[in-house]
């Protein structure tokens, strides 16, 4: 090796030099990390067992049990948007991802756009009672108590307090309850059920953008 050679460094190959925008690549790596192609795919199987349910009438057409396969599959893309807040590099992660409260707020709001919109559209042509402002406040609410849960749980285990909470709003249903923190069973246009879902939504969305879920049972979170 000569002196000319360790003065003269490597040659970079031109192709590696241009990937496309950093926002962008940085953005896609965090939803791949969460697994969120996964979370959608699940959220096209909600949509498509919502289309199912109401094309054979799995269901009551009318009166108040007819919400009782809707709200199921409502709080299963609520727990699917929960999953996707595992995130696998845990502290690493947060002590140098100064973009990182960002971006789970922008994964969290699309995600739970896209339920909204995968599950209008499964109920495209189809008949739902209480019809899409009820389905949309039900997955707005109850995606706010996954989130809550993630900070506590971790992402792998958030789906367990919005199903929970759902199998509690069946039976607050059968009950006939009309307090507005059982929104999933109030109608469409109840302003007390509206406000307690988006608080719940906005104080999870919040809190999980700003500290992100719990990596392991030993973590505070700090």
């Amino acid at each position: 090796m000569t002196a000319a050679e360790v003065r003269t460094p490597p040659a970079v190959p031109a192709r590696t030099g241009s990937r496309g925008p950093s926002g962008v690549r940085l953005a896609w790596l965090h939803l791949r990390s969460r697994r969120v192609p996964a979370g959608v795919l699940a959220l096209a199987v909600c949509a498509a067992a919502l289309r199912a349910a109401l094309h054979w009438h799995w269901s009551f057409n009318a009166g108040p049990y007819s919400q009782q396969i809707p709200m199921i599959i409502e709080a299963g893309a609520a727990a699917a948007i929960g999953v996707t807040t595992h995130g696998p590099f845990g502290e690493a992660e947060r002590a140098t991802g100064r973009w990182l409260p960002w971006l789970r707020l922008g994964a969290a709001l699309a995600l739970t756009g896209l339920a909204i919109a995968a599950l209008q559209l499964g109920v495209t042509g189809a008949s739902l009672n209480g019809g899409i402002l009820q389905m949309a406040r039900n997955v707005i609410g109850i995606t706010g108590i996954g989130l809550l849960c993630s900070l506590v749980t971790g992402g792998l285990l958030a789906w367990t307090l919005p199903m929970g909470y759902m199998a509690f709003c069946q039976y607050a249903l059968l009950e006939a309850w009309r307090a507005p923190w059982t929104w999933p069973v109030r109608p469409p246009t109840d302003r007390g059920a509206w406000i307690a879902a988006c608080v719940v939504f906005a104080v999870g969305l919040l809190a999980f953008a700003l500290r992100g879920a719990r990596t392991r049972l030993t973590d505070d979170n700090a």
